[in-house]
């Protein structure tokens, strides 16, 4: 199915040029490769070479309009010139772009919301989207595990460029969906990605290290986060913070600056909704909170003590978008497992558990770790690495966050990309001596499994949902859940 489209007017998309001219284009690219006749070709800044070095191409294509800034002006001047092409220049293209997009394909899921933090975006989606579901709404979510739900589809980001992300949307809207959630990375936040997409709530999660490789520091990766309730998020909006992280505070207060509505999710006295006791078994847990003050209690059927914040973030962020608490509390226990975060991946004969978990940042790692322990009466195994071409920083952080969460730990390769393996996990072996080297990392998983005792678990991190593992320029297939219970099999044996 394709988004509903229409030929427009550059003016009908906002987009002005001297003299009041106008254009009617037939569609919008950001891609030279898929122009096609009658496009806007947008050349955007990048952070290797400006778009608009293929704005020749584009206009060989068939584009009649290109949207750029001024730089990319001057780098097609060239290809420009002598063609009678409207260029029109923006401050801000990319969020121009955002704006643009969402007018062209023009619908939208009626109730969108979106979630950012460094850990828990996927599951607090995945859980809104369960949530409406179970309400009896057509409902997705979009993100790190694609498009899920009432419509469904692969992508490419976490949060896609405009173009992808309102065409997605409009598709989903034509199929039926009335409710959306969608992660907000900050890759996506920075690039305005998700301007132009009309929320009704948005949450915040936690602030942690990670993408030291993209932003300058810290406080440009929060500032990229917080665009969502300082930019994106209108002011007749609700913005869902998790006020126990320590940056939780300070990003309620730039919700509330903006006039936002605030709905607090945390151990703190004083949120709406309060965590006031957790009690944790093999397969899940028992939750006591409270809203406005008032006790309730669910049974969770989802391993580790911060799916307790997910779980009321995503409430919370129902809640914000029209549904009634009372029954948003009653379907909880309904909430199943996102796939790679947390999951059950296989169980030794000797009752020993595998889970399989995104937890790819040292908060992320330590996090699961804590999360894991308390279902678990003996000793803890951890499969993690670090991937290539990312923050290296991180790298000496997991394995110290291992060394103190796991009782033994085997450091094996992620997606090493461009980078030497060895010096990877070279790096991660430099702050956790006793963890063994296993670079292969299908007989990481093997050597991890067998080491399960009764009443041990294994905790293999880093990939997640992940089905395939870069090497270089190449991606073979490769899925932790698939290669645990392969392994299990084979120590347990059921492979003949």
């Amino acid at each position: 199915m394709q988004g509903e489209t229409r030929n427009a007017t550059l003016a009908e998309l906002g987009l002005t040029l001297p003299g009041g001219k106008s254009q009617e284009i037939t569609g919008i690219s950001v891609d030279s490769r898929l122009v096609d006749a009658g496009h806007l070709f947008a050349a955007l800044p990048g952070t290797r070479l400006h778009g608009a070095e293929h704005a020749a191409a584009a206009l060989d294509r068939g584009a009649v309009a290109v949207l750029t800034d001024r730089a990319g002006a001057e780098v097609a001047r060239d290809a420009l010139a002598g063609r009678d092409v409207p260029v029109i220049l923006a401050e801000d293209p990319r969020q121009t772009l955002a704006f643009a997009a969402a007018l062209f394909y023009r619908r939208q899921p009626e109730t969108m919301v979106a979630v950012t933090g460094t850990n828990g975006k996927t599951s607090v989606a995945t859980f809104a989207r369960q949530i409406w579901e179970a309400l009896g709404l057509s409902a997705m979510n979009l993100g790190t595990t694609g498009v899920e739900g009432a419509y469904a589809a692969p992508l490419g980001h976490t949060t896609p460029e405009p173009v992808t992300l309102h065409r997605l949307l409009s598709e989903a809207a034509q199929a039926g969906v009335t409710h959306a959630a969608m992660e907000a990375s900050s890759h996506g936040l920075e690039q305005r990605r998700l301007d132009g997409v009309r929320l009704a709530a948005a949450a915040f999660t936690n602030f942690t290290q990670d993408h030291l490789d993209y932003h300058v520091d810290f406080d440009a990766y929060f500032a990229a986060k917080a665009g969502l309730f300082a930019r994106v998020l209108p002011e007749d909006g609700t913005a869902v913070i998790d006020i126990d992280d320590p940056r939780g505070p300070e990003m309620a207060a730039i919700a509330q600056a903006r006039g936002q509505d605030l709905l607090t999710v945390g151990r703190a006295e004083g949120a709406a909704l309060r965590i006031i006791g957790q009690r944790f078994d093999p397969t899940g847990q028992e939750l006591r909170f409270t809203w406005n003050g008032e006790v309730r209690q669910v049974r969770l059927n989802l391993i580790g003590g911060f799916q307790a914040e997910n779980v009321l973030v995503a409430a919370g962020l129902a809640i914000a978008s029209g549904a009634e608490p009372e029954q948003v509390f009653a379907v909880l226990s309904q909430l199943s497992t996102v796939r790679g975060r947390m999951q059950l991946a296989a169980q030794r004969s000797n009752g020993a558990a595998v889970f399989v978990d995104y937890a790819h940042t040292p908060a992320a790692l330590e996090t699961a770790l804590a999360a894991l322990r308390p279902h678990v009466m003996g000793r803890l195994v951890v499969v993690y690495g670090a991937g290539g071409d990312r923050d290296r920083t991180k790298r000496p952080l997991m394995g110290a966050a291992a060394a103190a969460g796991a009782d033994v730990r085997i450091v094996t390769d992620d997606n090493p990309r461009s980078e030497d393996p060895a010096a990877i996990r070279l790096q991660i072996t430099a702050a956790d001596g006793a963890a063994l080297d296993i670079g292969d990392r299908a007989e990481a998983i093997l050597r991890g499994a067998a080491a399960l005792e009764p009443g041990d678990a294994l905790l293999i991190a880093g990939k997640g949902h992940e089905t395939g593992q870069t090497v270089g320029d190449d991606v073979f297939p490769f899925d932790d859940v698939e290669q645990a219970s392969l392994a299990v099999a084979a120590l347990d044996g059921h492979i003949a």
